[in-house]
């Protein structure tokens, strides 16, 4: 290190405000990103739900991270009183991450009372929407946001679409950051390691799977559906858990079709298994740029999907006819890909030099480098020590 740079202060302490911590896309890469940052980093995780941290498991055992049952809470009334409480409990920290909806009181916390203390950096990750924002967002969520992101150092978004939206609908011209998923690309080209619960393999069988948290916004009974009307060798795997296990239980029940159905709950290190699926199928109201997407890509997957968020402009040429614009389109494709074992083959050996050219994490982790290093006054976390930010 040069004369003119200073000690690197290790750990940074790093605060994150989650609007859940069950694990999903946001969750995944959030993890990801504190296990390449090592010792070098301390991590404090507050949850909207207190209960949901399913993405725990996740952490490597060597990083240090704290769940803490004292802090003030992310979800209540908007008050003063308490978005004093979590502005004095912010002070103690070096870095603070917020990621969607639900964290947003943090931010206006921080915003309303930046002035009056000497604040850490915040920056805002936004990855999404529930089914209640999939289609138009709510006017009074959008007024908050207007009102509490200016104060953020940078506001992250994953996609074309959201940036979009944050420039246009939430005013956030300058500080946005498109920084696209990317995940370790390598680790999917080995065949398949681990097995999936439930699911045994049977001569002439094809697996439609997908890896998602069971809620609402991801219409899995949609999937569900779909899957019953194509022929009896055809399954499905939903990988995930959450709040609408016993809903997509049910309709699996109610169109015949159990027998065919495996939900083996969440399940770490898509790598070590992603390969038993034959395709990947997503049934969402609302995406942006899917994790599950680029995994499946990676793993030399075909994908169908519905023609939301980034997906179209994600998968290779021979794969978008299969990101469809309405529902017949969506059970065309799928019935077609579960037909023809060639065609699959073609599209996800085509997917697969896409995710290793666009969506490797070396691209993603060197731009959230920059980023944090930035906000922390050069200090990279990720093991490059001091990084020039100009």
């Amino acid at each position: 290190m040069s004369a003119d740079k200073p000690e690197t202060p290790w750990p940074i302490r790093i605060l994150h405000l989650h609007s859940s911590f069950s694990l999903g896309g946001k969750e995944a890469r959030a993890v990801r990103l504190m296990n390449l940052m090592e010792g070098r980093a301390h991590h404090t995780i507050l949850s909207a739900m207190p209960g949901a941290l399913g993405a725990r498991d996740a952490i490597d055992p060597g990083i240090v991270v704290d769940f803490p049952k004292d802090a003030p809470p992310l979800h209540g009334k908007p008050s003063f009183g308490r978005y004093r409480d979590l502005v004095r409990y912010i002070r103690n920290f070096d870095l603070v991450l917020s990621y969607n909806w639900g964290a947003m009181d943090g931010v206006m916390a921080h915003r309303l009372f930046s002035r009056a203390y000497r604040l850490p950096p915040l920056i805002h990750h936004e990855d999404g929407f529930n089914e209640d924002e999939s289609v138009r967002r709510n006017w009074k969520r959008n007024a908050f946001r207007r009102l509490a992101l200016p104060a953020a150092e940078a506001l992250v978004v994953p996609s074309a679409l959201l940036e979009r939206i944050a420039r246009g609908e939430w005013g956030a011209r300058d500080h946005v950051a498109m920084i696209r998923n990317g995940i370790d690309t390598a680790a999917y080209e080995a065949p398949p390691l681990v097995a999936i619960p439930g699911l045994e393999r049977r001569p002439g069988e094809v697996v439609i799977g997908t890896v998602a948290g069971l809620r609402k916004v991801k219409d899995l009974p949609r999937l569900v559906r779909a899957v019953a009307a194509l022929p009896a060798n055809v399954r499905l795997a939903i990988v995930g858990e959450g709040p609408e296990h016993a809903a997509i239980a049910a309709e699996a029940a109610a169109c015949g079709m159990a027998g065919r159905l495996v939900m083996p709950g969440f399940m770490a290190q898509p790598a070590r298994w992603i390969g038993h699926f034959d395709l990947l199928a997503l049934s969402s109201l609302s995406e942006q740029a899917p994790i599950a997407v680029i995994e499946a890509m990676a793993a030399g997957l075909p994908v169908v999907s519905p023609a939301v968020g980034d997906v179209a402009a994600m998968v290779s040429d021979l794969n978008r006819p299969y990101v469809a614009a309405d529902e017949a389109g969506f059970r065309a494709g799928l019935a077609r890909m579960s037909e023809n074992a060639v065609l699959r083959a073609e599209v996800g050996t085509a997917n697969r030099r896409v995710a290793t050219e666009r969506f490797d994490e070396s691209t993603m982790v060197g731009a959230y480098e920059k980023l944090y290093a930035r906000a922390l006054g050069g200090y990279g976390p990720f093991g490059g020590g001091w990084v020039g930010c100009d």
